[in-house]
């Protein structure tokens, strides 16, 4: 029987136990209601729903698997935490599989996806347009305007991209290269939430 690949063995150690996103394609969607997100497959099916928590220390984001199960919640890392860390937190395991880190710059939107243990980046999320960052961080209806992301692997190399579409409610394609080596479960996720961390 081969062994598995170093990519696959990588890949394995942050999926989340309780969702499977081994698609390469995600339509992220925003409700009418502020910051509460449906994630649908390639075939159109609802596999997450998350609503950030309001009016807590502690901003939690809990998603729900698309029969409604626990599937796991971003923890900000610190009470106002403007450019800090979020914990993507397994609700199967109640381990972190990967922590978020902004690089918190008013012309940029860059988040690196990290091992929780070690610090090491796994991948990074940039987005393609410095002017629109900006414009995003300093005018609250550029919030409109959607915004485009490419999504990188620990070498640097392009293994995907989060294309916004023009909507009153944000709306998001994700694709993550099939034969990337990044975690894709975890950049996924990632991606889903990246919207609302940036319209804090």
């Amino acid at each position: 029987m081969p062994f598995p690949s170093t990519s696959d063995a990588e890949s394995s150690e942050y999926d989340i136990s309780t969702v499977d996103l081994s698609d390469d394609r995600y339509e992220v969607k925003q409700s009418m209601v502020r910051n509460k997100y449906t994630v649908r497959d390639g075939a159109g099916n609802v596999v997450l729903r998350g609503k950030q928590k309001m009016f807590k220390l502690k901003e939690e984001f809990p998603f729900v698997t698309g029969d409604d199960e626990d599937a796991f919640s971003v923890k900000a890392g610190g009470i106002m935490d403007i450019g800090g860390n979020y914990a993507i937190v397994d609700a199967g395991t109640d381990e972190e599989v990967v922590v978020l880190d902004e690089d918190y710059s008013l012309f940029v939107e860059n988040w690196t996806v990290r091992d929780p243990e070690t610090g090491e980046a796994l991948a990074t999320i940039q987005s393609k347009n410095k002017l629109l960052s900006a414009l995003r961080h300093l005018v609250g209806a550029a919030n409109l305007i959607p915004n485009k992301y490419e999504i990188f692997d620990a070498d640097g190399g392009h293994v995907g991209d989060i294309e916004g579409e023009f909507s009153m409610r944000d709306a998001y394609t994700v694709t993550v290269d099939d034969a990337s080596d990044v975690p894709k479960e975890a950049v996924i996720a990632a991606a889903c939430i990246l919207d609302a961390l940036e319209n804090q």
